[in-house]
């Protein structure tokens, strides 16, 4: 921190006392910066007192140097390598920006800043936390001893407006034909699992997939973290709950699914399924639930259904790996896989159907779109 933006942040909080102000607005601590420049100080150029007067006032409301980073729309991911390395990713590319903290103090601060409002801590005796920011965003720090370099930070940004399958055509990450498909897909109640690696744009494809359900059906959404994001009159949004610091009060995915289904809902959307939820997720399919959409993390339309059998085994052992293989033929139509091309850019790379037979015990799988890398 310059010698001075520390004079004008020890002046803010000086005048912050005397008026006995303890939730200052941005504008009036924006027009006490101004006020309280000395002539000489204004002899640097006005980008670098806005700058000035912004590191400023961040660093007593908002987030501090992250805060910029949050209100530009172009970045989807904030990156914080300790308190001198932040990373963003925008447009799919990763890239070091100019910000940083002041010291590791600041960062612990700014992070206490946001799991604060929610019930969270974060400490030696708990060094990792999930939370989302007001909007939605996601969450995530954790701290040494965990973390070998340094206290972590990361962001990730959801669009302020619902994305559509308009949208994944201007990002030309799906294809008119595709598009047109899945419209079809959605109408006609299909079983939709959408399968893709870490970062490669599975929640925004979902949730341009429930935008298209019908307004006069009901939806349930679950969630681990609030990510969902559509314009519909008959959604019940639900999100699980992490245990509180006694390590009591836990609300998991598996709880939420089976309640819904008491709830009476047309479809069930499942933000993505990791675990034992697997097997009510394919039920709440195969038993009057058509047209339900959920995500897994997978890379090839096989692999996700593999990665669905793992799950399932490991939440219900008793279960033979046949009938668990007819469930799942049964219970999924369509497999859209997600790739994160090296340009950057996230692209559906292909459609494959799921036939409901299956041949020697083994799936069949029939290939619909297909697009080389």
């Amino acid at each position: 921190m310059s010698t001075l933006e520390t004079k004008l942040r020890t002046t803010l909080i000086d005048r912050l006392r005397k008026e006995e102000i303890t939730t200052p607005d941005e504008a009036r601590l924006r027009r006490w910066c101004v006020q309280a420049l000395n002539p000489q100080d204004l002899l640097i150029t006005t980008v670098e007192q806005n700058r000035l007067i912004d590191a400023v006032v961040f660093s007593l409301i908002g987030l501090g140097p992250l805060e910029p980073l949050l209100r530009d729309d172009s970045i989807s991911e904030i990156m914080v390598n300790g308190p001198h390395n932040i990373f963003i990713e925008s447009q799919g590319k990763i890239q070091r920006t100019k910000h940083h903290f002041a010291s590791e103090e600041q960062l612990r601060n700014v992070i206490n800043r946001i799991v604060g409002p929610v019930g969270r801590r974060i400490d030696e005796s708990q060094p990792l936390v999930d939370a989302r920011l007001p909007d939605g965003s996601r969450v995530n720090a954790i701290i040494p001893p965990l973390s070998l370099t340094g206290t972590t930070l990361t962001i990730r940004k959801f669009p302020t407006k619902p994305f559509t399958l308009q949208d994944l055509k201007n990002h030309k990450s799906i294809t008119k034909a595709q598009a047109d498909f899945l419209k079809d897909a959605i109408l006609q109640r299909k079983n939709i699992l959408i399968s893709g690696g870490t970062g490669s744009g599975k929640t925004s494809t979902l949730n341009a997939l429930a935008d298209q359900i019908p307004h006069t059906q009901r939806i349930i959404t679950i969630e681990d973290a609030a990510e969902i994001r559509i314009t519909h009159p008959h959604r019940i949004a639900l999100e699980s709950r992490p245990a509180n610091l006694e390590g009591v009060g836990e609300i998991s995915i598996r709880q939420l699914l089976k309640n819904a289904l008491r709830m009476r809902p047309d479809r069930i959307v499942v933000g993505e399924i990791r675990s034992a939820e697997a097997i009510d997720m394919l039920q709440a399919m195969n038993t009057g639930h058509k047209g339900s959409l959920t995500t897994v993390h997978a890379n090839a339309p096989l692999e996700s259904l593999s990665r669905i059998e793992t799950m399932i085994l490991l939440g219900s052992q008793n279960l033979p790996l046949s009938a668990i293989r007819t469930q799942i033929a049964q219970g999924i139509d369509i497999i859209l896989q997600q790739a994160r091309l090296a340009s950057g850019q996230r692209k559906i790379i292909s459609i494959t159907e799921v036939l409901p037979t299956l041949k020697k015990d083994e799936y069949q799988l029939r290939p619909i779109f297909s697009e080389k890398l």
